[in-house]
């Protein structure tokens, strides 16, 4: 059992608030620059959103302020918690290598305050980091023990092979991975991701979180992918390289982002550009096996050449019977038409919502763009939707501590 912190220790970290908020981003800085020294653990590292000036600089700043702000209230941060949990089950990062960011996170707290610095503070910190690690780390053996137990689980690296590769719009295509081993695959939860790590010609190795976009089944996952024209060329790898019998290795399912097991409310799916990959393997779950249960897919793309998927949609929909969909488009074509390639132009409000799906009553599930999620999710709130009620999943790098 994790040794509490001291009282002394929690009021040194509560200190240091005003520094972190001040320092917090060259604090991180310096942190991942100190890290990446190690190039056994810069591997480890998803570098699409990693560096000086990138999206998880800031996102460590705020979770390591957030952090010392809630050090006496730590049950505000279990969700945070458990998705870097799971993020770390992802990115195959292990017990040894927690030393390694202690060492660089201290190195850097004193490179960046100095003086101010005292050993009594690093000592502090150094206590704050290993209580959290030892939390993490036992939940982290939990979810590995129970992978290697279930049905179709592993642990680490295990190669797939690409046995389809279908272009489902002008930006997303589908990849159908099946083992080589031959062994059957982890049921996932509907709305759980894959972490793959990629070696495109020229480049260091990649690592990239990509969501299964099928239900789940004992035979093969399925992930759609956009090609992003900027970064650093996961998906351009995927979309322009691979093809049907190359492989590919990849961690097991993983996220808390997923359908509850046996929903008991209506359920709202919305989604914007490429975050509608989870909602279909939501969606298919749901057509699969809860054929009375209420439910509203309602996705938003700029016009039909970015449109993924809508007819599978829409076929669901028709199975299942008490589905329904509604697609926008912000930046239709001129061959798009109202009331045949899309229902509504324009992006989705909270106003629609109110007026075409159960809000007081649905357990509403989001996926998109940070801008996308920050409009929809303060909305809803704003509207008195129960934050209990709010699930969502982003693409990019989460406000959390010490994720990759």
């Amino acid at each position: 059992m994790t040794t509490p912190l001291s009282p002394q220790t929690i009021a040194i970290v509560k200190a240091t608030v005003p520094a972190l908020a001040q320092y917090g981003t060259a604090i991180t800085t310096a942190m991942y620059r100190r890290l990446f020294e190690d190039a056994h653990i810069r591997a480890l590292f998803n570098h699409s959103n990693q560096g000086e000036g990138g999206a998880q600089v800031n996102a460590l700043a705020a979770a390591i302020l957030a952090y010392a702000q809630n050090i006496e209230n730590l049950g505000a941060l279990a969700p945070a918690v458990e998705r870097i949990a799971y993020k770390h089950i992802g990115y195959h990062i292990l017990p040894e290598h927690y030393p390694y960011v202690a060492t660089a996170l201290l190195g850097a707290i004193k490179e960046v305050l100095g003086d101010a610095a005292s050993d009594e503070i690093l000592s502090a910190w150094g206590e704050a980091y290993w209580f959290l690690a030892e939390i993490l780390k036992a939940r982290e053996a939990v979810i590995r023990a129970e992978l290697e137990t279930v049905t179709g689980g592993w642990t680490g690296w295990r190669t797939f092979e690409v046995t389809d590769k279908r272009k489902e719009s002008e930006v997303i295509t589908s990849f159908v991975l099946r083992p080589t081993d031959g062994r059957p695959v982890l049921r996932h939860n509907p709305g759980q991701y894959l972490t793959f790590r990629l070696n495109a010609p020229g480049q260091p190795e990649l690592k990239r979180n990509y969501s299964i976009s099928n239900a789940p089944n004992s035979d093969h996952y399925r992930i759609s992918v956009k090609r992003e024209a900027a970064g650093k060329g996961g998906s351009r790898y995927l979309h322009d390289m691979i093809k049907v019998g190359d492989l590919l290795e990849a961690t097991p399912p993983a996220g808390d982002f997923y359908l509850a097991e046996a929903p008991k409310r209506p359920v709202v799916l919305l989604s914007g550009g490429v975050g509608l990959t989870p909602m279909i393997s939501i969606a298919e779950t749901i057509a699969e096996l809860h054929p009375t249960l209420e439910t509203h897919f309602v996705h938003g793309t700029q016009n039909s050449d970015t449109h993924a998927l809508g007819k599978h949609v829409r076929a669901l929909a028709e199975r299942h019977g008490a589905m329904s969909v509604a697609a926008f488009y912000n930046e239709p074509k001129p061959q798009d038409v109202v009331g045949q390639t899309h229902d509504v132009t324009g992006v989705i409000t909270i106003d629609w919502l109110k007026s075409n799906v159960p809000l007081d009553e649905a357990d509403i599930y989001l996926c998109g763009p940070k801008p996308f999620l920050r409009a929809l999710v303060s909305g809803l709130s704003l509207a008195g939707v129960d934050p209990d009620r709010i699930h969502y999943e982003f693409f990019g790098p989460a406000d959390e501590l010490l994720a990759a």
